[in-house]
Protein backbone atom coordinates (compact mmCIF):
# COMPACT_ATOMS: atom_id res chain seq x y z
CA UNK A 1 0.00 0.00 0.00
CA UNK A 2 2.99 2.18 -1.02
CA UNK A 3 1.74 5.79 -1.31
CA UNK A 4 -1.60 5.61 0.68
CA UNK A 5 -2.47 7.79 2.74
CA UNK A 6 -4.17 7.48 6.09
CA UNK A 7 -5.50 9.84 8.50
CA UNK A 8 -6.57 8.59 11.75
CA UNK A 9 -8.39 10.98 13.84
CA UNK A 10 -10.69 10.72 17.61
CA UNK A 11 -14.24 12.10 17.19
CA UNK A 12 -15.90 9.28 20.21
CA UNK A 13 -14.27 7.93 23.39
CA UNK A 14 -10.53 8.77 24.67
CA UNK A 15 -7.95 6.37 23.15
CA UNK A 16 -7.26 4.61 27.10
CA UNK A 17 -5.14 1.79 25.34
CA UNK A 18 -2.20 3.85 24.05
CA UNK A 19 -1.05 0.43 23.10
CA UNK A 20 -3.45 -0.99 21.12
CA UNK A 21 -3.06 2.50 19.73
CA UNK A 22 0.79 2.30 18.90
CA UNK A 23 0.25 -1.28 17.43
CA UNK A 24 -2.40 -0.63 15.16
CA UNK A 25 0.09 2.32 13.95
CA UNK A 26 2.81 0.03 13.46
CA UNK A 27 1.22 -2.34 11.64
CA UNK A 28 -0.47 0.42 9.06
CA UNK A 29 3.10 1.62 8.66
CA UNK A 30 4.50 -1.95 8.02
CA UNK A 31 2.03 -2.76 5.59
CA UNK A 32 2.98 0.54 3.93
CA UNK A 33 0.41 3.26 4.53
CA UNK A 34 2.01 6.55 4.99
CA UNK A 35 -0.07 7.04 8.40
CA UNK A 36 -0.85 11.08 9.56
CA UNK A 37 -1.84 11.33 12.95
CA UNK A 38 -4.45 14.12 14.05
CA UNK A 39 -2.92 16.70 16.35
CA UNK A 40 -5.68 15.34 19.14
CA UNK A 41 -5.83 11.70 18.27
CA UNK A 42 -4.54 11.35 21.90
CA UNK A 43 -6.89 14.20 23.19
CA UNK A 44 -8.70 13.17 26.55
CA UNK A 45 -11.73 14.96 28.65
CA UNK A 46 -14.23 12.97 31.09
CA UNK A 47 -14.92 10.30 28.49
CA UNK A 48 -14.63 11.82 25.29
CA UNK A 49 -11.41 12.17 23.30
CA UNK A 50 -11.14 15.98 23.85
CA UNK A 51 -13.93 18.54 24.66
CA UNK A 52 -16.88 19.04 21.85
CA UNK A 53 -14.99 21.75 20.31
CA UNK A 54 -11.71 19.57 20.08
CA UNK A 55 -13.26 16.30 18.23
CA UNK A 56 -15.25 18.83 15.99
CA UNK A 57 -11.93 20.51 14.58
CA UNK A 58 -10.26 16.55 14.56
CA UNK A 59 -13.61 15.95 11.78
CA UNK A 60 -12.97 18.92 9.76
CA UNK A 61 -9.18 18.53 9.94
CA UNK A 62 -9.82 14.70 8.30
CA UNK A 63 -12.30 15.90 5.61
CA UNK A 64 -9.50 18.91 5.35
CA UNK A 65 -6.18 16.11 5.07
CA UNK A 66 -7.04 15.05 1.76
CA UNK A 67 -6.02 11.64 2.73
CA UNK A 68 -7.09 8.22 0.78
CA UNK A 69 -8.97 7.35 4.03
CA UNK A 70 -9.59 8.85 7.28
CA UNK A 71 -9.94 6.40 9.90
CA UNK A 72 -11.06 6.84 13.54
CA UNK A 73 -9.06 5.17 15.95
CA UNK A 74 -12.09 3.74 18.54
CA UNK A 75 -15.79 3.84 19.02
CA UNK A 76 -17.21 4.22 22.33
CA UNK A 77 -19.04 7.51 22.99
CA UNK A 78 -19.51 10.99 21.74
CA UNK A 79 -20.96 11.76 18.05
CA UNK A 80 -24.15 12.25 19.12
CA UNK A 81 -23.89 15.16 21.35
CA UNK A 82 -22.20 16.74 18.21
CA UNK A 83 -24.46 16.59 15.59
CA UNK A 84 -25.83 19.36 14.69
CA UNK A 85 -22.11 21.17 14.33
CA UNK A 86 -20.65 18.20 12.04
CA UNK A 87 -19.51 19.85 9.11
CA UNK A 88 -21.43 17.99 6.63
CA UNK A 89 -20.78 19.90 3.69
CA UNK A 90 -17.17 19.68 4.39
CA UNK A 91 -17.58 16.20 4.25
CA UNK A 92 -19.63 15.48 1.66
CA UNK A 93 -16.82 17.35 -0.73
CA UNK A 94 -14.23 15.52 0.99
CA UNK A 95 -15.53 11.97 -0.22
CA UNK A 96 -16.60 13.63 -3.35
CA UNK A 97 -12.66 14.40 -3.63
CA UNK A 98 -11.68 10.69 -2.90
CA UNK A 99 -11.33 10.86 0.95
CA UNK A 100 -12.75 7.42 2.37
CA UNK A 101 -14.41 7.69 5.85
CA UNK A 102 -14.48 4.59 7.81
CA UNK A 103 -15.58 3.25 11.17
CA UNK A 104 -17.88 1.35 13.47
CA UNK A 105 -19.70 1.95 16.56
CA UNK A 106 -20.38 5.01 17.41
CA UNK A 107 -19.28 6.47 14.16
CA UNK A 108 -23.09 5.17 13.16
CA UNK A 109 -24.20 8.63 14.15
CA UNK A 110 -22.12 9.89 11.86
CA UNK A 111 -22.60 8.05 8.74
CA UNK A 112 -26.43 8.15 9.26
CA UNK A 113 -26.64 12.00 10.01
CA UNK A 114 -24.49 12.50 6.63
CA UNK A 115 -27.11 10.47 4.77
CA UNK A 116 -30.43 12.28 6.67
CA UNK A 117 -28.12 15.94 5.74
CA UNK A 118 -27.30 14.61 1.97
CA UNK A 119 -30.97 13.69 1.60
CA UNK A 120 -32.79 10.73 -0.28
CA UNK A 121 -30.84 8.79 -3.39
CA UNK A 122 -27.52 11.64 -2.98
CA UNK A 123 -25.88 10.43 0.26
CA UNK A 124 -22.03 10.22 -0.09
CA UNK A 125 -20.91 6.86 0.19
CA UNK A 126 -18.67 5.83 4.21
CA UNK A 127 -17.52 2.24 5.01
CA UNK A 128 -18.56 0.41 8.16
CA UNK A 129 -15.62 -0.82 9.05
CA UNK A 130 -12.78 -1.21 11.66
CA UNK A 131 -11.38 1.09 14.21
CA UNK A 132 -7.78 1.67 14.22
CA UNK A 133 -7.52 0.32 17.82
CA UNK A 134 -9.78 -2.90 17.98
CA UNK A 135 -9.25 -3.73 14.31
CA UNK A 136 -5.45 -3.46 14.01
CA UNK A 137 -4.07 -2.75 17.49
CA UNK A 138 -5.74 -5.83 18.51
CA UNK A 139 -3.46 -8.55 20.33
CA UNK A 140 -4.48 -12.33 20.10
CA UNK A 141 -6.47 -14.21 22.34
CA UNK A 142 -4.74 -15.97 25.65
CA UNK A 143 -3.86 -19.10 24.02
CA UNK A 144 -3.79 -17.97 20.54
CA UNK A 145 -0.24 -16.14 19.98
CA UNK A 146 1.35 -17.12 16.56
CA UNK A 147 4.54 -16.90 16.45
CA UNK A 148 7.09 -14.45 14.23
CA UNK A 149 9.76 -15.58 11.95
CA UNK A 150 12.68 -15.99 14.03
CA UNK A 151 10.04 -17.83 16.95
CA UNK A 152 10.79 -15.12 19.10
CA UNK A 153 6.41 -14.75 20.03
CA UNK A 154 3.99 -12.95 18.78
CA UNK A 155 4.37 -11.31 15.37
CA UNK A 156 3.42 -8.05 14.51
CA UNK A 157 -0.02 -7.61 13.76
CA UNK A 158 -0.60 -11.31 14.66
CA UNK A 159 -3.62 -10.50 15.90
CA UNK A 160 -5.57 -8.82 12.70
CA UNK A 161 -7.88 -10.63 11.08
CA UNK A 162 -6.68 -11.62 7.35
CA UNK A 163 -10.36 -11.06 5.78
CA UNK A 164 -10.99 -7.95 7.56
CA UNK A 165 -7.41 -7.06 6.26
CA UNK A 166 -8.51 -7.69 3.00
CA UNK A 167 -11.88 -6.29 2.74
CA UNK A 168 -10.29 -3.44 4.18
CA UNK A 169 -7.32 -2.95 1.53
CA UNK A 170 -9.86 -3.81 -1.01
CA UNK A 171 -11.75 -0.88 -0.42
CA UNK A 172 -8.34 1.20 0.01
CA UNK A 173 -7.35 0.07 -4.01
CA UNK A 174 -11.32 0.50 -4.79
CA UNK A 175 -11.65 -3.25 -5.66
CA UNK A 176 -14.26 -4.52 -3.35
CA UNK A 177 -17.20 -6.02 -5.02
CA UNK A 178 -18.80 -7.77 -2.37
CA UNK A 179 -19.54 -10.09 0.05
CA UNK A 180 -21.32 -13.57 0.69
CA UNK A 181 -22.16 -15.89 4.03
CA UNK A 182 -24.14 -18.36 4.97
CA UNK A 183 -26.97 -18.04 7.53
CA UNK A 184 -27.44 -19.31 10.74
CA UNK A 185 -29.52 -23.01 9.76
CA UNK A 186 -31.95 -22.64 11.89
CA UNK A 187 -33.29 -19.09 11.06
CA UNK A 188 -32.07 -18.88 7.31
CA UNK A 189 -34.61 -17.13 4.38
CA UNK A 190 -35.76 -20.44 2.68
CA UNK A 191 -36.68 -19.15 -0.74
CA UNK A 192 -34.69 -17.32 -3.46
CA UNK A 193 -34.97 -13.87 -3.24
CA UNK A 194 -32.97 -10.95 -5.42
CA UNK A 195 -33.44 -7.71 -4.12
CA UNK A 196 -31.56 -4.99 -6.94
CA UNK A 197 -30.46 -1.61 -6.41
CA UNK A 198 -31.51 -1.13 -3.31
CA UNK A 199 -29.98 1.60 -0.37
CA UNK A 200 -27.95 -0.30 2.11
CA UNK A 201 -27.28 1.72 5.44
CA UNK A 202 -27.73 0.84 9.05
CA UNK A 203 -24.70 0.16 11.44
CA UNK A 204 -25.06 -0.25 15.36
CA UNK A 205 -28.52 -0.97 16.48
CA UNK A 206 -27.87 0.80 19.86
CA UNK A 207 -26.69 4.27 17.21
CA UNK A 208 -29.63 3.68 15.05
CA UNK A 209 -32.42 3.82 18.14
CA UNK A 210 -31.07 6.80 19.31
CA UNK A 211 -31.71 8.78 16.00
CA UNK A 212 -35.58 8.08 16.08
CA UNK A 213 -37.08 11.17 15.93
CA UNK A 214 -34.47 13.28 14.94
CA UNK A 215 -32.99 15.30 11.75
CA UNK A 216 -30.05 12.68 12.17
CA UNK A 217 -32.24 9.49 11.03
CA UNK A 218 -32.41 8.94 7.28
CA UNK A 219 -35.50 8.21 5.61
CA UNK A 220 -34.70 4.78 3.84
CA UNK A 221 -37.47 3.18 2.15
CA UNK A 222 -37.11 -0.17 -0.08
CA UNK A 223 -33.38 -0.03 1.32
CA UNK A 224 -31.32 -3.06 3.04
CA UNK A 225 -30.56 -2.31 6.83
CA UNK A 226 -27.50 -3.99 8.59
CA UNK A 227 -27.44 -4.10 12.35
CA UNK A 228 -24.91 -5.19 14.75
CA UNK A 229 -24.58 -4.58 18.75
CA UNK A 230 -21.79 -5.46 21.77
CA UNK A 231 -23.04 -6.55 25.55
CA UNK A 232 -26.58 -6.09 24.80
CA UNK A 233 -28.73 -9.20 26.64
CA UNK A 234 -31.38 -10.45 23.84
CA UNK A 235 -34.43 -8.92 25.26
CA UNK A 236 -32.57 -5.85 24.61
CA UNK A 237 -31.91 -5.90 21.42
CA UNK A 238 -35.55 -7.21 20.79
CA UNK A 239 -36.78 -3.87 22.79
CA UNK A 240 -34.80 -1.95 20.42
CA UNK A 241 -35.84 -3.51 16.86
CA UNK A 242 -39.30 -3.25 18.72
CA UNK A 243 -38.62 -0.01 18.84
CA UNK A 244 -37.69 0.56 15.10
CA UNK A 245 -40.82 -1.70 13.73
CA UNK A 246 -43.22 0.26 16.01
CA UNK A 247 -41.90 3.26 14.43
CA UNK A 248 -42.35 1.89 11.16
CA UNK A 249 -38.53 1.62 10.19
CA UNK A 250 -38.39 -2.14 9.86
CA UNK A 251 -41.73 -2.98 7.54
CA UNK A 252 -40.24 0.02 4.92
CA UNK A 253 -37.09 -2.32 4.23
CA UNK A 254 -36.78 -4.97 1.62
CA UNK A 255 -34.30 -6.83 4.00
CA UNK A 256 -32.88 -6.72 7.40
CA UNK A 257 -29.16 -8.22 7.57
CA UNK A 258 -28.17 -9.30 11.24
CA UNK A 259 -24.61 -9.31 12.05
CA UNK A 260 -22.68 -10.30 15.05
CA UNK A 261 -24.28 -9.48 18.63
CA UNK A 262 -21.84 -10.95 21.28
CA UNK A 263 -20.49 -10.11 24.34
CA UNK A 264 -23.55 -10.91 26.74
CA UNK A 265 -24.77 -13.26 29.13
CA UNK A 266 -28.13 -15.33 29.38
CA UNK A 267 -29.25 -16.32 32.89
CA UNK A 268 -31.64 -19.01 34.39
CA UNK A 269 -34.36 -16.86 34.27
CA UNK A 270 -33.88 -16.35 30.47
CA UNK A 271 -35.50 -19.99 30.26
CA UNK A 272 -34.52 -20.81 26.37
CA UNK A 273 -35.20 -17.06 25.57
CA UNK A 274 -32.08 -16.88 23.19
CA UNK A 275 -31.14 -14.32 19.88
CA UNK A 276 -32.40 -17.65 18.35
CA UNK A 277 -35.69 -16.68 19.91
CA UNK A 278 -35.42 -12.45 18.51
CA UNK A 279 -34.83 -13.42 15.17
CA UNK A 280 -37.90 -16.19 15.00
CA UNK A 281 -40.13 -12.80 16.68
CA UNK A 282 -38.75 -10.57 13.83
CA UNK A 283 -39.28 -12.52 10.96
CA UNK A 284 -43.09 -13.52 11.79
CA UNK A 285 -43.44 -10.11 12.27
CA UNK A 286 -41.93 -9.06 9.07
CA UNK A 287 -43.56 -11.46 6.45
CA UNK A 288 -42.50 -9.30 3.30
CA UNK A 289 -39.37 -8.76 4.18
CA UNK A 290 -36.18 -10.52 4.12
CA UNK A 291 -34.62 -11.26 7.94
CA UNK A 292 -31.27 -12.78 6.61
CA UNK A 293 -29.09 -14.18 9.64
CA UNK A 294 -24.97 -14.13 9.61
CA UNK A 295 -23.42 -10.94 8.32
CA UNK A 296 -19.99 -11.02 9.44
CA UNK A 297 -19.98 -7.55 10.71
CA UNK A 298 -19.85 -6.09 13.98
CA UNK A 299 -17.94 -6.07 17.20
CA UNK A 300 -15.81 -9.45 16.07
CA UNK A 301 -12.47 -9.69 14.28
CA UNK A 302 -13.81 -10.81 10.94
CA UNK A 303 -15.79 -8.65 9.32
CA UNK A 304 -16.33 -6.90 6.08
CA UNK A 305 -16.72 -3.58 5.22
CA UNK A 306 -20.08 -2.30 3.83
CA UNK A 307 -20.19 1.03 1.96
CA UNK A 308 -22.80 2.66 4.00
CA UNK A 309 -25.34 4.89 1.68
CA UNK A 310 -24.48 2.57 -1.53
CA UNK A 311 -26.84 0.88 -3.70
CA UNK A 312 -26.74 -2.40 -3.68
CA UNK A 313 -27.82 -5.90 -4.60
CA UNK A 314 -29.00 -8.50 -2.37
CA UNK A 315 -28.99 -12.24 -3.69
CA UNK A 316 -29.96 -15.18 -1.50
CA UNK A 317 -30.24 -18.77 -2.01
CA UNK A 318 -30.89 -21.76 0.35
CA UNK A 319 -28.58 -20.18 3.27
CA UNK A 320 -26.31 -18.38 0.94
CA UNK A 321 -26.31 -14.97 0.71
CA UNK A 322 -24.43 -12.31 -1.37
CA UNK A 323 -24.21 -9.17 -0.83
CA UNK A 324 -22.65 -7.10 -3.94
CA UNK A 325 -21.65 -3.50 -4.72
CA UNK A 326 -19.42 -3.98 -7.40
CA UNK A 327 -20.60 -0.84 -10.05
CA UNK A 328 -18.89 1.55 -7.15
CA UNK A 329 -15.62 0.34 -8.86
Amino acid sequence: MTGKHLYIYSPSGAVRDKAAFRRGVAFLKARGYDVELDEAALSSHQRFAGTDEIRLAAIGRAAASGADAALISRGGYGITRILPDIPYTTLSRAIQRGTQFVGISDFTALQLALMAKSGAGSAPVTWAGPALCEGFGATPAAGSARQDTEGHGEAPGAAVDDIMLACFEDMMLGQGEGCGWRQEAATAVKSERIIRHATLWGGNLTMLCSLVGTPFMPQVSGGILFLEDVAEHPYRIERMLSQLLHAGILQRQKAVLLGQFTEYKLTPHDRGYAFKSIVTWLQSRLPRVAVVTGLPFGHVPTKVLLPTGARCDLLLQGRDALLAWGHLR
